[in-house]
């Protein structure tokens, strides 16, 4: 069975080194560990890589739509390689878990995530996989859709890359060895 594993964010170089493109972070991590490069995907508005992770086989997706479109380029993925979505594993920005933090889950709402809210509208169900990369909440009273689309600060950034790297092992432990297993070692 292949999985389908996409990292939500959004596109272009004013958002690349920002809070809410996390997902996008992860995927590429990934797309390291199997010797992949993302390319276009026929019509999909995606980016690709397909390989396998632990001897399973994958797909890697990120959607090339702003985060709250994610929705229909996730919904044609999973229709081009016939994947059903208790084979999806969505990675995300999430603001109710402290940054450096992370936890995994199979279904639940949206909890106010609109790229989370347009997926569950394009494939009709929420019965999916999340990989929840914390980012914390913004300090004070600055607005969260301000925060998310600003850049790590440069405390955040110097450990950013082990987040990274532990979401990417967590998702490689999720597809070999489910889910119960990988949240007893990775969701604290």
């Amino acid at each position: 069975m292949t999985w389908l594993i996409v990292g939500l964010g959004n596109p272009g170089p004013t958002y690349a080194a920002t809070r809410h493109n996390i997902g996008y972070f992860v995927a590429d991590a990934l797309a390291e560990r199997v010797g992949g490069r993302f390319s276009a995907h026929k019509g999909r508005r995606a980016e690709v890589v397909e390989g396998r992770l632990q001897g399973e086989r994958v797909v890697l997706g990120r959607a090339r739509s702003y985060m709250n479109e994610s929705g229909g380029p996730v919904a044609s993925l999973l229709a081009y390689y016939d994947i059903e979505p208790d084979h999806l594993v969505v990675i995300h920005d999430e603001l109710d878990i402290d940054f450096g933090m992370l936890r995994l889950k199979f279904g639940g709402g949206d909890n106010g995530h609109n790229g989370l809210k347009s997926i569950r509208q394009s494939i009709g169900t929420g019965d999916y996989y999340r990989v929840r990369v914390g980012i914390g909440r913004p300090p004070g009273r600055q607005p969260v859709h301000d925060y998310v689309l600003k850049p790590f600060s440069s405390t955040e950034r110097k450990e950013v890359g082990v987040h990274v790297e532990e979401a990417a092992d967590a998702i490689e432990s999720l597809i070999t060895r489910g889910l119960v297993a990988t949240q007893s070692d990775f969701n604290r």
